[in-house]
């Protein structure tokens, strides 16, 4: 890691003296004053804590640029600006400001949110009713645990492992938790299509989350940029393959730009053109078409796009729809071909946890009842009506796909060739109607095809 400069302390007319962390110890320097740095900030970490340590090299370059210099909390002068008695541990990172102001914890983060371009958005929804509080809230819970988490841990050796794998844990699940619960404690003042959106944003967000604490764990020297674009700049789920900086990536064709643009732009015709002139004939067809509309424009066009950007630019992000119309089978639609990276967050998830104790088979029924769940939390909860459902609707394919591995099935060869097709599109297509139901369709669809003028 790079040495860091630390507070200045002038030594003679012309000359500055900086106190240098090389990771380990401070040691000084002497410099020109011309080389000094008129600090905006100095951001104070405990360099004792594997887990600061890491963070701290991997923000040095970005808080550079902006004169927020990185200083151990154990500097004497940073001490006793601080008023940290000798002996006493900080617990929790510090943000100096030249006028005297001091922001600790979650507080520091926030203001640093402020100052650097594309974490604004986070510091603005720190800033809505309650979020500051659950950002203290699990700042503290993780700051009193950094030992447990970095690469080495102070605590006992008979507990050590236990220990770090728990509270890992339970930090990887909390947004899981809390997104939502704040989405729902949220629903009273929302309408219900923002409700649901809302509420979606909150699941994803803990999922991806989770897959990237997964990934981490298992992988070395993540570089900052790859994990920014993986967080904010790439809806799949498939973090081990995104991250890994070594895999090469076969680059994309000009065929494939050109099929995720006509893609986009079906979903585009089918929102703001087609369905207006549905809205108020077959406000049920309209809301439909709004739906099919939207998978167009986002999952077989927009990420499509990022997909393609993403392979040229060397990083393995595979597309999230494999064309789901040529399925011959309901494990080849499900498993290969429909969302993707949802069906590895179950695999990974679910089915390698649960296979072995339980069978691959009932494993499998968990896989779709899980599925069902969610669906039935994102459409039916904020429909207000319809609920089990979506859950039915998964459920049904579970059957499907039980039946057509059977003796019976492979005997009326479901599994390939045009029988297996209409039977995957009848399983799939027709029964859609209670995934997506009609309470659902008039209650959130239709007010959302008005709100963004589609209707």
């Amino acid at each position: 890691m790079k040495p860091f400069p630390l507070q200045p302390e002038t030594t003679q007319a012309n000359r500055q003296r900086f106190f240098i962390w090389d990771g380990s110890s401070v040691h000084s320097e002497i410099t020109n004053e011309s080389a000094t740095v008129d600090a905006c900030g100095w951001l104070a970490f405990d360099d004792q804590c594997p887990l600061c340590t890491r963070w701290a090299g991997r923000l040095e370059r970005i808080l550079a640029r902006r004169r927020i210099m990185l200083v151990p909390l154990r500097t004497p002068w940073v001490r006793q600006r601080l008023g940290l008695t000798e002996g006493r541990r900080p617990d929790r990172i510090w943000l100096l400001l030249p006028g005297g102001e001091e922001l600790g914890g979650a507080d520091a983060i926030i203001e640093l949110a402020r100052r650097i371009g594309w974490a604004r958005p986070f510091a603005f929804i720190a800033g809505l009713p309650g979020i500051r509080h659950l950002l203290h809230a699990g700042y503290n819970f993780i700051a009193r645990r950094r030992t447990c988490i970095g690469d080495t841990c102070t605590r006992p050796a008979t507990v050590q492992n236990a220990k770090r794998s728990s509270v890992a844990q339970a930090i990887d699940l909390l947004p899981l938790v809390i997104l939502p619960a704040f989405a729902i404690a949220l629903a009273p003042s929302l309408p219900a299509f923002l409700f649901m959106w809302a509420l979606a944003a909150g699941i994803f967000t803990g999922f991806k989350w989770l897959t990237f604490r997964r990934a981490a764990a298992q992988m070395r020297d993540l570089s900052f940029a790859r994990t920014f674009t993986y967080l904010l700049a790439w809806p799949g789920m498939e973090a081990k393959r995104f991250l890994d900086e070594s895999r090469t990536v076969e680059e994309p064709r000009c065929a494939e730009w050109l099929f995720a643009g006509a893609k986009t732009c079906l979903g585009i015709a089918l929102i703001w053109g087609l369905t207006p002139r549905l809205f108020v004939a077959a406000p049920l067809l309209a809301g439909w078409t709004l739906m099919v509309g939207l998978i167009f424009l986002l999952h077989f066009g927009l990420f499509h796009f990022l997909s393609v950007l993403w392979r040229t630019a060397g990083i393995d992000a595979q597309p999230m729809m494999r064309n789901p119309l040529r399925a011959t089978s309901l494990a080849d639609f499900w498993g290969r071909r429909w969302n993707r990276d949802f069906n590895v967050l179950a695999r990974d998830l679910v089915v390698k946890p649960l296979h072995r104790r339980i069978g691959a088979g009932r494993a499998m029924l968990l896989v779709f009842l899980f599925s069902g769940l969610i669906h039935d939390l994102v459409i039916s909860l904020p429909s207000g009506a319809g609920f089990g459902l979506p859950t039915a609707f998964f459920l049904l394919q579970a059957c499907g796909l039980t039946f057509e591995r059977s003796r019976t099935g492979r005997a009326l060869g479901l599994g390939n060739g045009l029988c297996g097709w209409v039977f995957t599109f009848t399983l799939t297509a027709l029964p859609a109607i209670a995934l997506f139901h009609p309470w659902f369709v008039s209650r959130i669809i239709l007010p959302f095809a008005q709100a963004i003028g589609a209707a």
